[in-house]
């Protein structure tokens, strides 16, 4: 094989890659400016997005998702990992703290961090040690 040929196979498997990638499946959640969600799985395994509160920001829908789990908890549930949405983000909490994402699929990055004693803060907001 030549070297223009073996280029040439090598771009053409590039674009396919890519253009197959393209059409990963991606749920993206509402855009409702200032409404927080509670995000739950309906029937045939579709998210159903039910209104908790009106929001000025990420962080107090954050706290009223984390507000929802602990009154569950302390109901008797045993969900310790909760889903909601806020302005088209995913709010993902979780035993290490509160992660957000654009898609369901995607990466997820930190936005809160738990203290010492479970409680929710910004990070960097609290002294290390």
């Amino acid at each position: 094989m030549t070297r223009t040929a073996l280029t040439l196979a090598l771009t053409a498997a590039t674009l396919v890659a890519a253009t197959l990638s393209a059409c990963a499946k991606r749920t993206e959640p509402p855009g409702t400016v200032g409404v927080c969600y509670h995000v739950g799985a309906g029937k045939a395994g579709a998210l159903k997005y039910n209104k908790l509160v009106q929001a000025p920001n990420l962080e107090t829908c954050a706290a009223n998702l984390e507000a929802m789990r602990v009154k569950f908890l302390r109901m008797g549930g045993t969900t310790q990992e909760l889903l909601g949405a806020y302005q088209a983000n995913f709010i993902f909490i979780q035993s290490q703290g509160v992660f957000t994402s654009t898609t369901l699929e995607g990466p997820r990055y930190l936005a809160l961090v738990r203290t010492g004693d479970g409680r929710l803060a910004i990070p960097g907001a609290m002294p290390q040690q």
